[in-house]
């Protein structure tokens, strides 16, 4: 499945919500039209510094909403979008997301043989006779042709990228160096509330950011709230340090990363989006933290049937690592992943098993739901005196109790 040629519509307003504590309702229309907007942008092709097809559905989504919705571009084609006009009082919140997954550019062709660095991390048995398709962008139409090819030679000690070389089904001319190419799978499906597609990681954040960002638009105290769109993320957080480092968002900025991180037994699929409080790196900036999980846990008072996790998710590293790096405060929202990039059984893999089989990246329909449905709580309460700041209850239990410590 390929993006749609018509710009993607407003979907229909969510009705008003009864009570200011509880969640927006979302109708049927506007859940089927968020879940074909993450079905369309989870099909398409990207990859590191390659990421032209996610940019160009984005730039068509906010075409259609000219009048409210403002796109900018930094210096490093990170995206920026913003409400019309924005707020500038508060310091703002960014909604952030990567636009690209792990997959392959063509450095050059010979005959039937092409040969692909490998952007992003996939280990070696994966590479083994593995089918993929490389897509050839004609600039006339925009339109994609995909072209078969089979893996038959894996340099996994070449830098910066490991180098490929594949075999093409049928010999073409029409491939070019900087075309990309990703793994030859199935065309993606919902099916018993699960989404099997090519690239959930990170693609399914950025469909969620938009779905959100589509009501919280509308919300009069949310003008402070953005969404940043970052590139090269699969190679070492490239986007996302260039931001930072030439404070794309003002330092003040608050970030709130989206990723699709690896379930484990503890983390399962279906069992809601996560708080994740940190990854294999660092643990995520705790004031930011500690508020998003109390808010959630106030809301869930509200609406008990809610779901959502708090949860560590080791499996991975995180853009909000970057940015805490260069001092802004920063933590992450993920959607619990399957098929890590693409990889089926990881762990049997590396314990011995083959052959290692590529598959579709899965995530639950309910959870990415219930991503959007988090994050505009979020950003409606982030802000609000009605849940208190963790020092508050802190000191609260001192008025309470500190008399017994007293001498």
């Amino acid at each position: 499945m390929t993006a749609s040629k018509q710009p993607p519509k407003p979907a229909e307003k969510r009705a008003k919500s009864t009570s200011a504590t509880s969640s927006a309702t979302t109708t049927f229309e506007q859940s089927r039209e968020f879940e074909r907007w993450l079905l369309e942008l989870t099909s398409l092709p990207t990859a590191a510094a390659r990421e032209s097809r996610v940019i160009a559905w984005i730039e068509r989504w906010v075409k259609a909403r000219a009048k409210s919705v403002e796109l900018s571009h930094d210096e490093f084609g990170n995206l920026l979008l913003h409400r019309a006009p924005r707020e500038t009082k508060r310091s703002p919140v960014y909604i952030t997301a990567h636009l690209d997954h792990p997959a392959f550019v063509v450095r050059r062709v010979a005959g039937r043989d092409v040969e692909l660095e490998f952007r992003g991390g996939v280990h070696d048995p994966y590479f083994e006779k593995a089918k993929i398709e490389i897509f050839e962008h004609n600039e006339r139409d925009g339109k994609d042709a995909s072209h078969t090819a089979t893996i038959t030679k894996l340099d996994a000690t070449a830098k910066p990228f490991k180098i490929v070389t594949a075999r093409l089904t049928n010999e073409t001319t029409t491939i070019c160096a900087g075309d990309i190419a990703r793994w030859k799978l199935p065309a993606p499906k919902i099916e018993k509330g699960i989404l099997h597609t090519h690239a959930c990681d990170d693609l399914a954040a950025v469909a969620a950011a938009l779905c959100a960002f589509e009501r919280i638009r509308e919300m009069p105290a949310c003008g402070h709230v953005g969404l940043l769109f970052t590139r090269s993320e699969e190679i070492g957080f490239i986007g996302a340090i260039g931001a930072a480092r030439s404070r794309s968002v003002p330092k003040d900025a608050r970030l709130i990363c989206l990723e699709n991180s690896r379930s484990f037994p503890e983390s399962p699929i279906g069992a809601g989006p996560i708080v994740r409080v940190g990854d294999r790196i660092t643990v995520f900036s705790p004031d930011l933290t500690n508020r998003i999980a109390a808010i959630m846990g106030e809301y869930q008072k509200t609406a008990p049937t809610f779901q959502w996790q708090r949860k560590l998710m080791p499996g991975g590293a995180c853009e909000a690592s970057a940015f805490s790096c260069y001092g802004y405060s920063s933590t992450c929202l993920c959607l619990p992943l399957g098929n890590y990039h693409n990889m089926e059984d990881i762990d049997g893999v590396l314990a011995g098993k083959r052959p290692a089989k590529v598959g579709s990246e899965f995530i639950a329909i309910s959870d990415f739901h219930g991503l959007i449905t988090m994050l505009e709580i979020v950003a409606r309460d982030l802000d609000s005196a009605s849940v208190p700041p963790l020092k508050d209850r802190m000191e609260s239990l001192w008025r309470e109790h500190g008399g017994l410590l007293a001498r």
